[in-house]
């Protein structure tokens, strides 16, 4: 039996690994914009997390791993009584914000949900506070925590703009593992190296593949990969700030290296520098708790619900239009078998505006997937690239996730052509978002929460001097029913 102690190696640190490292150590985050930025999205991150607790299928996944096995000063889980250790405390919020598909969105040659990142970043965050020497006697803000979450949504943002790991069958979560590592064991304690080795970790446990993603397999594991993804990152973070050991070329090596192993022998593409771009440019999903790449086609949808609410059965074809992401991942023919198969068709996301002017998560459900016209709608969809909209998809000055729709009728006749380029949630539309966001989340807390306290965290978001000086454990307090 091996008694190997950890010893350092001499081999020089992929740039990479050490770029992430001194980021999450140094950068000084000097954007407003960014905070304000963050401020939403740690808002509607905790509301979908409420909202969440009204779907069994999410709750059940809840709890500690075994019965019983709670943590006195341990972080709470927002919405619910459990009190955890911070790494399966990590995986219950990290399974109710991303449960519903509502949370926040990154879209590029790879995409993802930063907002993922908040469940290791929260419950490191309470779990220090109610252990103060942990923190040696610090207690963290929320001005600390949107620091951590806006270099954590940059780690994963930035590696997501060139390097498409849904190309090699990886799921996103990777990412959400990669960045979260980082922030972690940064608020952890963790020095400059030992941030550095903890990502090494990261990279080497390589990624989840998007099988449950993809027909003929898709199902319940996509609602709570991100969650899984956050609590390894917690698990490695505490790991290394032990003494484990990290592993210089964790993506280069040859062979037996990331790139070479599990990228096709890519060169992994970073070739922006880390500051606060994606933050800044986050979409949100405000209205509609739609896979990304259809929002604006569900806009479109309610948009020409009116003309078509009442000739329905008149309807002969309906042309849709849209960029190469969405084809590739949620144009989708033949039965869908489950919610989880729904959320990502973009067809099934058309069909059911048209015929009731929104979308709600309750659609996705079995009994309302046995309304007969949204398959017969289904059936009638023609979709197709256009080219430019892949084009300004991609664009890093449009960031655009264009739509468009028009039906022909039976008699010839046909509704305008509805185009849809920036959803709501776009940074260009992000003043008209702004209280409607304020809107998703009070009808999201009061799902799971008393009147007083809901009322009492609304006032909070509402000043966000009084809020960035929060300890985090006090505000953690007036999520927990």
């Amino acid at each position: 039996m091996s008694s190997h102690t950890p010893t350092k190696s001499n081999v020089p640190f992929d740039h990479l690994l050490t770029d992430i490292a001194d980021y999450v150590v140094d950068y000084i985050v000097e954007s407003d914009e960014a905070y304000d930025t963050a401020r939403l999205c740690l808002m509607d991150s905790l509301g979908c997390a409420f909202q969440a607790m009204q779907f069994p299928a999410c709750t059940r996944m809840l709890g500690p791993v075994v019965p019983g096995a709670t943590l006195e000063n341990g972080a709470r889980v927002p919405g619910t009584s459990y009190v955890l250790d911070p790494v399966q405390a990590t995986f219950n919020l990290g399974c109710l914000i991303r449960w519903l598909d509502y949370n926040d969105t990154w879209l590029a040659a790879e995409w993802g949900h930063p907002s993922d990142n908040f469940a290791a970043i929260l419950s490191c965050a309470d779990y220090l506070n109610r252990n103060t020497a942990e923190s040696n006697g610090k207690r963290l803000t929320v001005r600390d925590i949107l620091t951590a979450a806006i270099k954590a949504y940059e780690i994963q943002g930035v590696i997501a703009l060139e390097n498409a790991f849904n190309r090699v069958g990886l799921d996103h979560v990777i990412l959400v593992r990669i960045a979260s590592t980082a922030v972690a064991a940064h608020m952890l304690g963790g020095t400059r190296e030992q941030v550095r080795d903890a990502v090494s970790q990261a990279w080497i446990d390589g990624g989840a593949l998007r099988t449950y993603r993809h027909a003929p397999n898709t199902g319940s594991r996509k609602s709570w990969a991100a969650g899984d993804a956050g609590r390894r990152a917690v698990q490695l973070a505490l790991w290394t700030l032990r003494g484990e050991m990290g592993y210089a070329t964790a993506v280069t090596a040859p062979t037996w290296g990331f790139q070479d192993s599990l990228f096709r022998g890519q060169s992994i593409k970073v070739n922006r520098p880390f500051d606060a771009y994606v933050m800044e440019n986050v979409l949100f999903k405000v209205s509609f708790p739609a896979e990304f790449h259809a929002q604006t086609a569900v806009e479109a949808a309610v948009r020409l619900h009116p003309e078509v609410k009442d000739r329905l059965d008149q309807i002969k074809s309906i042309h849709v239009e849209t960029h190469e992401s969405a084809v590739r991942i949620i144009d989708k023919t033949g039965p869908l078998t489950n919610p989880a198969d729904r959320d990502h068709c973009l067809q099934y996301m058309i069909a059911v505006p048209l015929i009731h002017g929104t979308l709600t998560a309750e659609d996705y459900d079995d009994v309302r997937a046995g309304d007969p016209r949204i398959d017969e709608l289904r059936s009638k969809m023609e979709v197709v690239e256009v080219p430019r909209y892949t084009k300004d998809y991609l664009d890093p000055d449009k960031r655009s996730i264009a739509n468009a729709l028009q039906m022909t009728f039976e008699d010839g006749s046909s509704t305008g052509r509805i185009e849809v380029e920036y959803p709501i949630g776009h940074r260009r539309r992000r003043d008209e978002a702004q209280p409607l966001l304020r809107d998703k989340f009070a009808n999201n807390a009061g799902t799971c929460l008393p009147a007083d306290k809901v009322s009492e965290l609304l006032t909070l978001f509402d000043d966000p001097a009084a809020i960035d000086e929060m300890p985090v454990d006090d505000l953690i307090t007036l999520t927990i029913p």
